[in-house]
C-alpha cells in the first residue's frame, strides 16, 4: 500500500483515537498525546508499507502532521 497523505492521516488518527479531520498541517502530534513509543511503532509500520529509509528522528525532530506528510510523501499535507 502506498503512503498517501490520507493514509498517514488515518494511521495517526487511529493511533491517537481522534478524528482525522483534527489533523491539520500545523497540528503538533505530541500535544495530542503521541509519544516516542508510538512514533517508533509508526516508523516500523510505515517501513513495511514502503518508507524503507524512514528513521525515528525524521519524525521525532518535528512532530507536526504537515512535516510528517512532507517527509513520507515528498509533498505538503
Amino acid at each position: 500500500m502506498s503512503l498517501t497523505p490520507a493514509k498517514i492521516q488515518a494511521d495517526v488518527a487511529e493511533l491517537l483515537g481522534c478524528d482525522p479531520a483534527e489533523l491539520k498541517p500545523e497540528t503538533d502530534l505530541i500535544d495530542l498525546g503521541l509519544d516516542s513509543m508510538r512514533i517508533m511503532g509508526l516508523v516500523e509500520q510505515w517501513r513495511t508499507e514502503g518508507a524503507e529509509n524512514l528513521e525515528f528522528a525524521d519524525l521525532a525532530e518535528q512532530p507536526t502532521f504537515g512535516h510528517w506528510t512532507q517527509v513520507l510523501t515528498g509533498s505538503g499535507a
